[in-house]
């Protein structure tokens, strides 16, 4: 384990809050200068506006079970970039985000590796994304709401199509909070690998370049998988090889 925390979560109760992030306001020249970058390199990156976490805190109920209340507030993509590629300096702020764990009935991952036009082009991991004004309803930030768009954006595979229960498992890793959602199909991880395949040479402006499949941690690349996917296979899957 590469010192996360794992936890079995019932419910995430996030709010949006307006914040004033002095990070992106003392540090406006350098983010500019960053993007003109990074967009140079990667011209279809967009400055969109996305949310980051904040103050957050695990909370027992009144069953035993555990809650993960927090608050997210709104910023735009490049300040967000910047912060994470000048090493996270802000430890005040978290990436929060939901992450489909999507496994085929045979107990088997299926992960994509992200394109080379993406901010984190070459990354193994699965379908995820930072949460944005979408998933925001009222004051309630949603990452149920999240996690089912960024599957079937990513892979072409609808919620609908996938049995998932109302818990999260929350891989505890900062400046990265992963909402992990098992998501898991009524085919093996196989015949999943190749209906996502199709849906991405289809796709003029995929996210995905490939698609990998782990039964066990080693069956991923661990110089491309970032660690709390690591962590995670680790404590989802049995010690075993794909048959």
């Amino acid at each position: 384990m590469s010192g996360s925390r794992i936890l079995e979560v019932a419910e995430l109760d996030f709010r949006l809050a307006p914040y004033d992030w002095p990070f992106a306001v003392e540090r406006a020249r350098e983010i500019r200068s960053h993007w003109e970058e990074r967009s140079k390199a990667q011209p279809k990156l967009f400055n969109g506006r996305v949310l980051l976490l904040g103050r957050h805190a695990f909370e027992s109920r009144a069953d035993g079970s555990l809650v993960l209340r927090g608050a997210y507030f709104e910023t735009d993509f490049a300040a967000f970039l910047a912060w994470r590629d000048f090493g996270f300096p802000d430890a005040s702020v978290c990436n929060g985000f939901s992450t489909a764990a999507l496994q085929g009935s045979d107990g088997v991952f299926v992960l994509g590796e992200m394109a080379s036009h993406t901010a984190n082009a070459g990354l193994i991991y699965f379908a995820a994304g930072t949460p944005d004004r979408q998933d925001v309803f009222g004051e309630r930030v949603d990452l149920t709401a999240s996690v089912t768009r960024e599957l079937e954006e990513e892979t072409g595979i609808s919620a609908t199509e996938t049995t998932y229960d109302s818990s999260w498992i929350v891989v505890h890793a900062p400046p990265r909070v992963a909402c992990m959602k098992i998501m898991r199909l009524s085919v093996p991880a196989r015949t999943a690998k190749a209906r996502i395949e199709d849906y991405i040479a289809r796709e003029p402006h995929a996210e995905l370049a490939a698609v990998h499949i782990a039964g066990k941690v080693d069956d991923v690349d661990p110089a491309r998988t970032l660690g709390f996917v690591r962590d995670f296979l680790s404590y989802a899957l049995p010690q075993r090889s794909v048959g």
